[in-house]
């Protein structure tokens, strides 16, 4: 079957062709291919510096919502008492814990944790390729497609705000602005993609570059 009647059958947007391409992406083997996505490539040193320090190892959840010909994206606003990255756009995500068997599984967790997504809904997927932050953490997102029916009870010492972004937005290099900011004394370049009142940027958005990258690109 061609991409072309895969995606006849499944409009490009949706679940099931998310789900798809999650499982068949393009980019090469995801272990090895950090530094070849989203703004990592806009900062070639950054991994070498993420690596030389002590990392967290962290996961998110990349939540797509089965909503018919057009998927949606959960993300959160984190509150503004948080040590690190507060008031930013984020997948739900933590630390993965001692007792924690895969990313998958931390991911899973927090996802309930944070916001009271029931894992009864969640299907997990497959992975990216790992995020390097260089505020301490080696991220490894989960990709996931969601049933609807649930229903969100947000924790609210670590989440202000919950919405959901239409993947076709996200999945449109159109939206994908850039910028740059002066950190430890280096430029540091990353995306940029504004929905409405929410400012996504940083980490959030450049694993999304990664998912456009590899799945959609």
């Amino acid at each position: 079957m061609t991409l072309h009647d895969q995606t006849r059958r499944h409009p490009l947007f949706s679940a099931p062709e998310f789900r798809r391409r999650a499982l068949n992406q393009n980019g090469g083997p995801v272990a090895k291919a950090s530094r070849e996505h989203g703004d990592h490539l806009l900062n070639p040193t950054l991994v070498d510096i993420a690596v030389g320090l002590r990392l967290k190892d962290a996961a998110v959840l990349v939540p797509v919502v089965d909503d018919g010909d057009e998927a949606k994206v959960i993300l959160t606003q984190r509150t503004s008492n948080l040590r690190k990255h507060s008031g930013q756009i984020a997948f739900p995500g933590g630390g993965i814990d001692p007792e924690d068997h895969s990313p998958e599984v931390a991911a899973v967790r927090e996802a309930q944790e944070e916001i009271g997504l029931d894992p009864a809904y969640v299907e997990t997927l497959s992975r990216l390729p790992d995020y390097y932050a260089a505020t301490g953490f080696r991220i490894t997102p989960v990709l996931s497609v969601v049933k609807r029916g649930f229903e969100l009870k947000l924790n609210p010492s670590e989440v202000a705000a919950v919405f959901e972004v239409p993947l076709s937005f996200l999945m449109d290099e159109a939206n994908h602005q850039r910028g740059s900011r002066t950190w430890d004394d280096t430029e540091r370049h990353f995306y940029m993609m504004p929905y409405g009142e929410w400012h996504i940027w940083g980490i959030t958005a450049g694993i999304i570059r990664t998912l456009y990258e590899r799945l959609y690109r």
